[in-house]
């Protein structure tokens, strides 16, 4: 069995990326975060983004605003950045304030700088095919499989979990592939006989251990993108300790998608900078 791990990936982009940084020199690019409020999930990836971009040479702008931020004012830090020429990248954080109409922010969010793929028009770009910034956990989950080399093409892939995010971007990156995809989700009838048929399962479903060795046929490639507390512990949507019995290559959680989620951001902030 092959543990897919997500550090060597993460790392061999890094190098491809750090080889492309030394003409344009530290400071240069910029990406930006905007956080509404004092969750503390949200606190804490911020505090990570910003340590993890400075140290690769990005500048970081953290717009913060009270939870007592109205509407106008949310969406008035958005316009500010939006309009910066010097920011490149944008990336709102979730959650936010129950008051603050986050559909119609990220929509107000500049396509240009829409890093992680949540506007209706970076998804309208990526369904037709067309490009467009894709949601960043979605291309690890297709970097990951290119770095180890296991192909799609012809392969039956199977996606647990439909979120715009993860679930639907990743099956159509997938199809795009060349893959023959299946999308199941919480309502999906008899979901274990859906998951035996697939050569790759890509669980996103964000429900602990839901995905077990029964439900998985010998030799398929599990890619676990849940991120799950259970009994204390940090767990995926796949039992590891079962499936990795059955599978033919796995990754574990944490130390999988995760780590190449960020990579994937500081790409797509490359990105933006050359648009």
């Amino acid at each position: 069995m092959l543990e897919l791990r997500g550090k060597a990936v993460a790392d061999a982009h890094k190098t491809i990326l750090q080889e492309k940084m030394t003409s344009i020199g530290e400071g240069v690019i910029t990406m930006a975060i905007l956080l509404v409020g004092d969750d503390h999930g949200a606190n804490m990836y911020a505090d990570f983004m910003e340590k993890t971009a400075k140290n690769f040479g990005y500048g970081f702008v953290r717009k913060q605003l009270p939870a007592t931020a109205t509407n106008e004012e949310v969406f008035a830090a958005l316009t500010d950045l939006n309009n910066d020429d010097a920011v490149h990248g944008i990336l709102p954080l979730m959650p936010m304030p129950k008051h603050i109409d986050t559909e119609a922010l990220i929509d107000a969010l500049n396509p240009k700088k829409d890093i992680d793929g949540l506007t209706t028009h970076n998804i309208g770009l990526v369904t037709a095919g067309k490009g467009g910034f894709a949601p960043c956990t979605a291309k690890a989950c297709i970097a990951i499989l290119d770095h180890y080399g296991i192909p799609l093409e012809g392969k039956h892939v199977v996606v647990i979990g439909r979120s715009q995010v993860i679930g639907k971007p990743v099956a159509l990156m997938a199809l795009e592939r060349h893959a023959t995809v299946s999308i199941c989700h919480s309502r999906t009838a008899d979901l274990a006989s859906h998951v035996r048929e697939a050569d790759i399962v890509i669980a996103a479903a964000g429900r602990a251990h839901m995905i077990t060795d029964n439900m998985v046929k010998s030799g398929a490639v599990v890619i676990d993108v849940g991120i799950n507390e259970l009994d204390g512990k940090t767990v995926g949507d796949v039992d590891y300790a079962a499936v990795s019995k059955v599978a033919s290559a796995i990754t574990p959680v944490p130390g999988g998608v995760g780590s190449v989620t960020t990579t994937m951001m500081l790409e797509a902030v490359f990105e933006a900078y050359h648009a």
